[in-house]
């Protein structure tokens, strides 16, 4: 007799946040059996079909107050729970992962109604509103900061960092840079997670012109949605909506200005780079705000909240770590400190210790 492969089912959907760490995780355990659970109208859509099975499930997040709507809501989260219940039956699973978010609802009571181990991984600093709730009845929660276990103390938490995207972690894959940046100057770059962030790149384009003056380059990803983008024109500027191969541009970096994602933070942790965190201002629970303090507090960058922030402020505080570049040096090298390169093994390695045991 030959042992069946471990079938697991991995709830990650939405954003990059979600699914690159639900991703890195999957590519470290090959021997598995992996199907996906998302959402019909989301970026896993693009993302996981190409390597894993996708099945889809109609479910919401509860955003709004108590009305009408919110009948609406429960009832697809009473038929996604049916729905990923008789997923697991028939598909006879061992395991569920979730990355949070949402989905996580269905998931976590689906799995567990049919006495399934679950876990759970929470990416920020201040865990969201599901996984509070949902924590304490999951095996495990993994945890993508130490200090989120606070937050959990109801829960079984454990410190595995945040996975990342394989290309962060082997300089062989993407490692050519493809932008005209000189090798042996400053190289700033700047973006504001996967939906780009209209506040701060017109902030940057006010100040950019006294970097240039240090000799400085300016990477700008803007997103898709600034009306202004291609307003600034420059031989050291490069501006551009979207740039795919971020661990190269992040390896060549001196400086970045960025959201407090958790996901953005890790991958600047793994590269070491500083950086200048702008959280945005409108995430649930301002939890971008507790991710930045986590870097900040490490030495490893400034925050700036963003209804604060001039253009004064920014140009000025950027121009001073240009001209202190054993400052930036020493920056990154705490920046390095936040995140672990191993986290996918780590998750890796729980999941096998609670699924197969």
């Amino acid at each position: 007799m030959t042992n069946a492969p471990i079938k697991l089912l991995i709830a990650a959907s939405g954003t990059g946040g979600h699914l690159f760490p639900a991703i890195a995780l999957a590519e470290k355990l090959p021997d598995y059996e992996i199907q996906w659970l998302g959402v019909s109208n989301r970026l896993e859509t693009q993302l996981v079909p190409k390597q894993y099975k996708l099945n889809t499930i109609e479910v919401e997040g509860f955003q709004q107050r108590f009305g009408l709507g919110t009948f609406r809501i429960l009832g697809k989260l009473v038929s996604s729970v049916l729905e990923v219940r008789k997923l697991l039956q028939q598909g006879k699973f061992q395991g569920v992962i979730t990355t949070g978010g949402y989905i996580a609802g269905p998931s976590v009571i689906a799995a567990r109604s049919l006495g399934l181990p679950v876990i759970l991984h929470e990416s920020n600093a201040l865990p969201g509103k599901v996984t509070r709730f949902f924590g304490p009845r999951c095996t495990a929660v993994a945890v993508g900061f130490e200090v989120t276990a606070k937050y959990l103390t109801n829960a079984k938490t454990i410190f595995t960092s945040t996975p990342v995207r394989s290309q962060f972690l082997d300089e062989g894959i993407g490692a050519t840079l493809d932008l005209a940046v000189p090798e042996n100057v400053p190289l700033i770059v700047v973006f504001g997670g996967s939906q780009g962030a209209v506040a701060i790149n017109k902030l940057v384009r006010e100040c950019a012109t006294a970097w240039f003056e240090t000799g400085a380059y300016v990477v700008h990803l803007t997103g898709d949605k600034d009306p202004e983008a291609d307003s600034l024109q420059h031989p050291q500027y490069i501006s551009l909506p979207f740039y795919n191969n971020m661990a190269a541009l992040l390896r060549r970096a001196s400086l970045a200005i960025s959201r407090s994602g958790a996901g953005s933070l890790t991958e600047l942790a793994i590269c070491g780079v500083p950086a200048i965190l702008i959280p945005f201002p409108f995430a649930a629970e301002d939890h971008q705000s507790y991710n930045a303090e986590v870097f900040t507090s490490a030495g490893a960058g400034l925050t700036f909240k963003q209804s604060e922030l001039t253009a004064d402020g920014l140009r000025d505080s950027v121009l001073h770590l240009l001209k202190s570049p054993d400052e930036l040096k020493q920056m990154g090298e705490k920046a390095k400190t936040t995140a672990l390169a191993d986290s996918a093994d780590k998750l890796a390695y729980l999941v096998r210790e609670l699924i197969e045991t």
